[in-house]
């Protein structure tokens, strides 16, 4: 296939001498023949700026600014791999995260300068983008022209971040020709044309918005429309001022626009589709019904071990059926067998969960291309001759795949992929928590929420203190429930009962504490509370999560 022959350089290169309108930023327009100017300008630079015999590695800590997309295209024409860094991230952990995927230079803006205070980065060159200092930089190398002759569709182009169940975060490795392969089939998928216009607001150092968006975009010839950041109340006038059709989402995404306040012109837009995860059968439902947009769910790691596809006759609350070449099946991860397929109740409620959950493995051949310098993490991935994805779901009868959440240390909040073990070593800090386990409960729209057990006592004005006192806690880390226990359930081994802990949630014999949405202190959960918090897993169909 063509796809496959491509490398994104080739891409990036096929746009010099288009004058079209081509990326648009808040009251900025560039041409896609500038972008292109731009990108190959700060490849040269990026050429003479590596140490020689250092990896080409760059990391890029920005919001969605025209920045952005112009390092990841310029790395692309030097043949050099972009590790986007996310800024929610913290001391250590955020260091961790740009050494462990040798970036020698590291392409950021002043508003993030404060993340990097203190931080020891030795041998890490820093750009700062909204600077004179950074435009004297780059001028110099003005009337460069893209040359995608060097790269081959093999290239390493991307290390993105996803836990890991041992705590650290993995650099997945996505090549040139397979991002192009994956903007191919979302092109022939979708119908993107040139004179579409696809609006990324999902922030760029995550798969979602680079493969699902920019690289379709890319390929098609597309307008890209940025967001620095996500806003739910500045999404429609966006997408009408940029004549956006196409953009990705997640589903708490979902749940923020569906929040704002109804205009009686909300189907007075240029959408047509939007492509993302996690946003549920009823949010999607209310989306089309206000915007007169539909939903396209999908499932796709970043790792590109399994793909899900959404098809005619889709069920409500499922995602799909497996991708073409994909051989997916829901397996018990002790046994290696299929789990049974979903029974249900008239009113769609999934009532064997324990027996039909299971972790989603991909039998055939699949385009993993593993993760930087961690061969522990690649066997885990990939054992018993199949790749498992560490997410669980069940399956009905039909084949349809319903998405359950994640295996036991892996969680996704707000669309973050976080590790517990990470978070449980942050908590173990606390004065008085004798042990603690971290875990995920499912939340009521999409993903999950975290929450933790605490052995020995707890002080919740304190235990607030403590947190904000963290300076590697990152922004989705903190636990939304706490439960406290005297002593911490262990088994006969002396390992902690995660399994159980994690089917009874707060719906438990002990205390629970938590900081009801909207809030930063704990308080003690009512009966009128859980009453309320039940209601809503039922409307959204996700109860029977609860005891997965």
């Amino acid at each position: 296939m063509e796809s496959t022959r491509r490398t994104v350089a080739q891409l990036v290169a096929d746009r010099w001498g288009d004058h079209r309108p081509g990326l648009w930023f808040e009251d900025e327009a560039l041409t896609h023949h500038e972008v292109a100017a731009g990108a190959a300008a700060r490849a040269a630079l990026l050429a003479d700026l590596l140490p020689p015999g250092a990896e080409p590695h760059l990391g890029v800590l920005l919001d969605n600014t025209p920045e952005y997309p112009l390092w990841l295209s310029a790395a692309a024409l030097a043949g050099a791999a972009v590790a986007g860094i996310n800024p929610t991230r913290r001391g250590p952990e955020l260091a961790r995260d740009i050494l462990h995927t040798e970036c020698r230079i590291l392409v950021t803006e002043r508003a993030h300068l404060p993340l990097l205070d203190g931080l020891r980065l030795p041998g890490v060159r820093i750009l700062v983008t909204d600077t004179e200092e950074y435009a004297a930089l780059v001028a110099p190398y003005a009337g460069a022209e893209p040359d995608p002759s060097g790269t081959t569709p093999s290239h390493r182009l991307l290390l993105s971040f996803t836990s890991g169940s041992t705590g650290a975060p993995k650099a997945a490795i996505c090549s040139q020709g397979r991002l192009a392969a994956a903007g191919r089939a979302l092109v022939d998928r979708f119908g993107v044309a040139r004179d579409d216009v696809h609006y990324v607001c999902m922030p760029m150092f995550h798969g979602n918005a680079v493969i699902a968006d920019w690289a379709p975009a890319l390929v098609a010839g597309a307008g890209v429309a940025l967001r620095r950041r996500f806003s739910a109340s500045g999404f429609l006038d966006d997408v009408r001022a940029y004549g956006a059709t196409y953009f990705t989402y997640v589903g708490r995404a979902v749940s923020y626009v569906l929040a704002t306040e109804p205009r009686p012109d909300d189907h007075d837009n240029p959408l047509r589709t939007g492509f993302g995860t996690e946003a549920g059968a009823v949010d999607a439902a209310a989306f089309e019904r206000r915007f007169g947009v539909r939903l396209v769910e999908g499932y796709g790691s970043s790792e590109g071990g399994a793909a899900i596809q959404r098809t005619p006759g889709t069920p409500p609350g499922a995602i799909g059926r497996a991708a073409p070449g994909d051989d997916l099946a829901v397996v018990d991860p002790g046994t290696l067998e299929e789990c049974p397929p979903a029974v249900f109740a008239q009113d769609g409620r999934l009532l064997n969960g324990a027996e039909a959950i299971g972790e989603l493995v991909n039998r055939g051949p699949n385009p993993f291309e593993g993760y930087w310098r961690n061969p522990e993490a690649d066997a885990a991935r990939r054992h018993d001759g199949w790749y498992w994805t560490g997410d669980l779901f069940y399956r009905d009868t039909d084949g349809f795949l319903y998405f359950a959440g994640r295996t036991d240390d892996r969680l996704r909040v707000d669309s973050e992929n976080l590790a517990a073990a990470t978070i449980e070593n942050i908590l173990a800090r606390y004065e008085g928590a004798d042990a603690v386990a971290v875990y995920a409960v499912p939340d009521p729209v999409a993903g999950d929420q975290v929450m933790a057990t605490v052995a020995g006592t707890f002080d919740p004005y304190g235990f607030t203190a403590f947190l904000r006192a963290q300076p590697d806690l990152g922004t989705k880390m903190s636990p939304r429930f706490v439960r406290v226990v005297p002593r911490m359930p262990v088994t006969a081994t002396h390992k902690i009962q995660r399994v159980a802990l994690r089917r009874e949630g707060f719906r438990c014999p002990d205390p629970v504490w938590w900081r009801p949405p909207g809030t930063s202190a704990y308080r003690r959960l009512t009966a009128a509370d859980l009453a309320a918090l039940l209601t809503e897993y039922r409307a959204r169909g996700r109860e029977e999560l609860l005891t997965r």
